[in-house]
């Protein structure tokens, strides 16, 4: 008989290592003892390297140093204004070639660059564009001129507004404005977490006309997928509250359709790309829902579960956690059987310690999560930590969107350091890629592993951390398995080819 999950209870103790100092001059073996030790906790610690692995990771710390020690340092500044300074970062470019397994933690909504949006989608026939009374944009494809909404008084056919205006590189550019949070002042451009919320929210909105179009969509699928392999990775799972979809001449599509499309794209890239392991989807529903509305929204999570086990892999609440609902205000809905529907609950993506919204990463261990979204949080609460651990519930570190979204400045201060150097679960994600100007996981793996690990993070920290992505996935275990031989194979080669760069000056 299961047991409903609102009733586990798991009580951790801490695993103390206890050093008695002798009187006068401290061993210096004693000394070296324990910094092995403690760094054989840290994430990749105990990851025994071959000497083609000890070769590049001698390299990767030098090159470390020496990013390290310069004047500008990326992960000291914001991402906006570091992004240039990453891309040509050597470590960068190294990244960039990794395999780095599954991206886990992606929004369906921000998966394709701005820059596909505006220079496929927006050039389509029959795509009109309208612009709001709070200054953003609104699009939608019609065979005629679109009645006006109630934030949209006029709309405009896209290629005639184009042929007007003459110049179509600025005009493109003003729309991706629209689309992304990039600013070339974001300290002054977002003041606090309300100002670049707000500005979040409305480039979703934006994007949204474009994306629920169902010919752009089955595009933007197979877009996305695109750019995550060009990135080396193999699979990925995507968070998705399957909007409903529409056609031109009016005819909406429902989550069904939305799912057997997202399917039928991903079978006809594997078949492109025979080296891409797939996608699934994790069906989402948005904070501000009610209790009724929200144990609508898990049975139809359920039953589409059932009806695509290869595709649905659980349910997750979204959209702001400071704004938002908690979890624990959801508990009616979300009191589950635990073998009936996996959670992966956004939790802790909050600075705002000691409040019912930070009290989320208890509850989401509570509803027995899968995977904690974001967790920055986490390290505040020592017993989620202890159970989290226990029960091998990863984190999904999102470092960028962490940094952008205002809870931290310097990532060098993000409380994910302590986490990494513990050996905490965790994998590395980029939460939504398009908003922030990047794609991929490269741009966040540079985050994490320069910045967030400092230099004790090294070669056996990103193998680790790449591993865990697929160690943590939903993926059946003997595919799991399957996954882990591939990656390793691409691992190996990546390793001989990077094997024999070498230190070219001091630091």
């Amino acid at each position: 008989m299961a047991i409903p999950i609102c009733q586990a209870v798991i009580a951790c103790v801490p695993l103390l290592w206890l050093v008695r100092v002798t009187d006068g001059m401290p061993d210096p073996t004693q000394r070296d003892m324990l910094i092995q030790q403690e760094a054989s906790r840290q994430t990749g610690g105990r990851v025994v390297l071959t000497a083609a692995e000890q070769k590049l990771n001698t390299y990767l710390h030098w090159l470390k140093k020496r990013e390290m020690s310069a004047a500008q340092f990326p992960p000291a500044f914001h991402f906006f204004k570091a992004k240039p300074l990453i891309q040509r970062s050597s470590i960068f470019r190294l990244l960039q070639k990794m395999p780095k397994g599954a991206a886990l933690h992606i929004h369906s909504s921000s998966l394709v660059s701005v820059e596909w949006l505006v220079k496929n989608a927006t050039y389509r026939p029959h795509c009109y564009i309208c612009f709001t009374w709070d200054k953003s944009v609104r699009f939608l494809f019609s065979y005629h001129q679109p009645f006006p909404w109630w934030d949209c008084f006029y709309w405009q056919l896209l290629s005639d507004l184009r042929a007007r205006i003459g110049d179509p590189t600025s005009f493109d550019n003003s729309l991706m404005q629209h689309l992304t949070l990039f600013t070339e002042d974001p300290e002054g451009a977002y003041s606090n977490q309300d100002v670049v919320w707000e500005r979040f929210e409305k480039a979703f909105m934006a994007a949204s006309g474009l994306i629920t179009h169902a010919p752009v969509l089955r595009d933007y699928f197979y877009r996305g997928l695109e750019e995550l392999h060009q990135d080396n990775i193999m699979y990925l799972e995507l968070r998705s509250g399957l909007s409903q979809t529409y056609e031109l001449d009016g005819t909406t599509h429902d989550k069904v359709w939305s799912l057997k499309t997202f399917q039928e794209v991903t079978k006809k890239f594997i078949g492109d790309h025979p080296d891409f392991l797939g996608a699934r989807v994790i069906i989402s529903a948005h904070r501000t829902l009610s209790v009724s509305e929200a144990k609508t929204a898990v049975k139809e999570a359920v039953k589409l579960q059932k009806d695509f086990p290869d595709v649905v892999v659980g349910f997750d609440m979204v959209g702001r956690e400071d704004r938002g609902r908690t979890l624990w205000y959801y508990r009616e809905a979300l009191c589950l059987p635990a073998e009936l529907l996996p959670y992966f609950f956004h939790a802790g993506e909050t600075d705002d310690e000691g409040t019912d919204v930070d009290q989320n990463i208890l509850d989401a261990l509570l509803f027995n999560t899968t995977r904690i979204g974001h967790g920055y949080a986490l390290a505040r609460h020592p017993l989620a930590k202890e159970i989290s651990r226990k029960r091998n519930v990863a984190l999904e570190l999102c470092p960028i969107s962490n940094q952008v979204l205002k809870l931290v400045s310097d990532l060098r201060n993000h409380p994910a350091a302590v986490l990494l150097s513990e050996g905490h679960p965790m994998v590395i994600s980029s939460d939504d890629p398009s908003l922030f100007g990047t794609t991929g996981l490269s741009y966040d793996f540079y985050q994490a592993f320069v910045g967030i690990g400092g230099l004790k993070a090294n070669l056996g920290t990103l193998k680790e951390l790449a591993m865990n992505s697929i160690r943590y996935s939903s993926l059946p275990p003997r595919v799991k398995d399957a996954a882990l031989v591939m990656w390793q194979k691409r691992w190996d080669t990546f390793v001989l080819e990077n094997s024999l760069l070498t230190i070219s000056g001091p630091v």
